[in-house]
């Protein structure tokens, strides 16, 4: 929901709202605030990546949830807090463990590995141009990122950045 405030009046109002803008913005004499649940990151697959992710999501108020069905991926992980499923992310997502649009799609890979990628989705899976430009790949800002951690980061703050309705050429 968006609940507009104008400062001036103090007049309030309360509506749908489907954008991904920032949480609270100021528009002259209204100001806006954007509330409803937590946002869920959504994890396919563990790895020391996917790690860090969790604990950066966690973090920044993802409610996370980690979905892997490859049991011994997972053995041994121990990760507070966050919701570990052992199937595939497809599966989770079809079963209705996401009841949104995304506002986010991220593919690791190389730029390379990622052009590759999007020939296929388009020749086989038959996506187009629109949906196609909802996939960031290769995920992540462009940080010169190589441990785990660094490439988490550089994911996080790109997500952050969508949700928050920054454009790249503004960083």
């Amino acid at each position: 929901l968006l609940r507009e405030v104008e400062l001036g009046s103090g007049a309030r109002s309360l509506r749908d709202d489907s954008s991904h803008g920032p949480r609270a913005e100021r528009d002259g004499e209204c100001v806006r605030l954007r509330v409803g649940a937590a946002q869920r990151l959504l994890l396919a697959g563990y790895s020391s990546v996917a790690h860090a992710c969790a604990e950066f999501g966690k973090g920044l108020g993802f409610e996370v949830i980690l979905c892997d069905p490859r049991e011994e991926a997972l053995r041994g992980v121990v990760l507070e807090g966050i919701e570990i499923r052992r199937e595939l992310p497809s599966l989770f997502i079809a079963d209705g463990g996401c009841h949104a649009e995304a506002f986010y799609i991220g593919v690791m890979g190389s730029r390379a590995t990622s052009e590759k990628r999007f020939e296929r989705l388009r020749r086989i899976g038959g996506l187009g141009d629109a949906e196609l430009a909802r996939i960031h790949a290769p995920i992540g800002l462009n940080l010169g990122s190589k441990t785990p951690a660094e490439i988490a980061l550089a994911v996080l703050a790109d997500i952050l950045r969508i949700r928050n309705g920054i454009p790249r050429e503004r960083l």
